[in-house]
């Protein structure tokens, strides 16, 4: 079969022959119909995410949209190296089926980022009926925007969107959310920025996709000086590492406020929790809850894939 490959680490991806994947626990392989190009795609293929396996030649795509041989459309998942999903046929562990009418490379480029944020948001929301404010530190990228996105949907009291795309900011305002610029790169800029709009009342809950200095601007803007008992907690959830991979932590803000601080992702999460949530981000992707831009190249492209950036997100789709 023709898949995209990845002989190297850090290498271009290219077209090639890739042997035929076998069926698995009484599953047959499936056509493609798309697989999103996201972050952790890159990332794993490259070898600089935690999960890469240091295996090559491999065919990268952790999900996909495939057909079955009786013409369901499925949406599949976690899919094992060095067999990934951007190949004429796939195969992965777990499957669950689109219902007609849904748009199948919305939900192939909008389901991993769409859970990055569902997760976090959905458990808090298990956990204490009343999300509270929620910041949003990354919000003009995919992901970012799609948690904001849903956690509007969840009843947020108040959302705050944090980022650099003044256009992307702009849109999210008129779905309802407070914006915060980050398009000045100065530390003191980013944390006045930030302060003067949790000030008003800290978040319950932070969802951070860049880290880095972004981090430690939040960190400086969530510090508070006094020692009095302020009584509201914030859960700060660790996401993406956009704009960095370690934050400085200052000691202070630990023992001056009720801060807990982890992180969510493969080997943080389940994949039990993660697959309980899979029908409800395909039903707001459906809806149009969860918007997905996307941009479909075919396996033949997948260089000019590869390179893609911008408001879209890249999916690969047989040629």
């Amino acid at each position: 079969m023709r898949a995209v490959v990845v002989n190297a680490p850090g290498e271009t991806p290219v077209l090639a022959d890739f042997p035929d994947p076998e069926p698995q626990g009484g599953r047959e392989p499936r056509d493609l119909v798309g697989a999103g190009l996201h972050n952790v795609v890159r990332g794993l293929a490259s070898g600089r995410h935690y999960g890469s396996t240091g295996t090559y030649p491999l065919v990268p795509g952790i999900d996909a949209v495939a057909r079955t041989g009786d013409g369901r459309l499925v949406y599949t998942g976690f899919a094992m190296p060095p067999r990934g999903t951007m190949a004429e046929r796939l195969i992965a562990p777990f499957e669950v089926e689109l219902e007609q009418g849904v748009d199948p490379l919305a939900v192939a480029a909008g389901m991993n980022p769409g859970m990055s944020g569902w997760m976090v948001l959905a458990a808090r929301r298990r956990e204490k009926s009343d999300l509270g404010d929620v910041l949003v530190l990354g919000a003009t990228g995919m992901s970012g925007r799609m948690a904001v996105q849903a956690a509007l949907a969840l009843g947020a009291s108040r959302v705050i969107a944090a980022g650099r795309d003044a256009q992307e900011l702009e849109r999210l305002g008129a779905l309802g959310a407070v914006t915060v610029s980050l398009g000045d790169s100065d530390p003191d800029k980013m944390a006045a920025a930030l302060g003067a709009v949790v000030a008003e009342a800290p978040p319950a809950l932070v969802l951070d996709f860049l880290w880095g200095p972004v981090a430690e601007a939040a960190f400086a803007a969530l510090g508070r000086t006094g020692g009095q008992d302020e009584g509201a907690e914030t859960a700060y959830v660790q996401i993406g590492s956009v704009a960095g991979q370690e934050a400085q932590l200052p000691a202070a803000l630990l023992r001056s406020r009720r801060l807990h601080i982890s992180g969510s992702g493969a080997g943080s999460v389940s994949k039990e929790e993660t697959l309980g949530e899979v029908p409800e981000v395909i039903a707001r992707i459906a809806d149009g809850t969860l918007e997905v831009p996307y941009t479909a190249y075919p396996l033949s492209r997948a260089g000019e894939a590869w390179a893609h950036t911008g408001r879209t997100r890249a999916v690969i789709v047989p040629d």
